[in-house]
């Protein structure tokens, strides 16, 4: 029988995703091994992350709680006629890396999925819609993941906003295949995606 205070630990680390009972074990015999400097660093980190941490009301980008809006959105060099559509928060950081995006954001905080339970009316569409007229928005772009929940997602959003705005230009995010990958080595959806964006030389 394994000591309480660990077997504690190793159930809470289980909630992680990803983290099965061996590697939940794995991690909480490391804490225990290591300095207890790093276990008090991470249970204070912990502690303050629901208080230090909240979502932007306008895009539902994370954002510190002393801030009343993200700077990606209250930023006067940001474009706010254009929306990039993302599914969760940390996707836009994936975007702002490349450095070429200088419009604005918002975060649906999912994709539709009856399967877990997600529906059109948990997801920020109501908010997206709402920002159309408020910002005088020009041109959403839609950048959901390329899984069977996100094109569901992206398609249910361009039959609502071309029901309410026609004039709206709406994009997608190109889609096809990366640099460096064989083509013997990707999968149909890919090869499908590369063959319908496909450019002129």
């Amino acid at each position: 029988m394994l000591p309480e205070a660990l077997n504690k630990v190793i159930e809470a680390l289980g909630h992680l995703p990803g983290v099965g009972p061996r590697t939940a074990e794995r991690y909480a015999y490391f804490l225990f091994r290591s300095n207890s400097r790093i276990s008090e660093t991470i249970a204070e980190s912990l502690g303050a992350l629901h208080s230090g941490v909240k979502s932007c009301p306008k895009t539902f980008a994370l954002i510190d709680s002393t801030e009343s809006v993200s700077n990606l959105y209250s930023d006067p060099e940001r474009d706010k006629s254009v929306i990039l559509v993302v599914e969760e928060p940390l996707d836009i950081y994936s975007i702002e890396a490349t450095k070429q995006y200088h419009g604005t954001y918002h975060v649906l905080g999912g994709a539709i999925s009856p399967i877990d339970g997600i529906t059109p009316d948990q997801l920020h569409i109501k908010e997206l819609l709402d920002r159309v007229p408020e910002d005088q928005v020009t041109e959403i772009i839609i950048a959901t993941n390329p899984s069977v929940e996100g094109e569901s997602t992206a398609l249910l959003l361009q039959k609502l906003l071309i029901e309410k705005f026609p004039d709206l230009k709406i994009t997608r995010l190109a889609r096809g295949l990366p640099l460096g990958v064989d083509l013997s080595y990707a999968d149909q959806t890919t090869i499908s995606a590369a063959l319908q964006n496909r450019t002129k030389l």
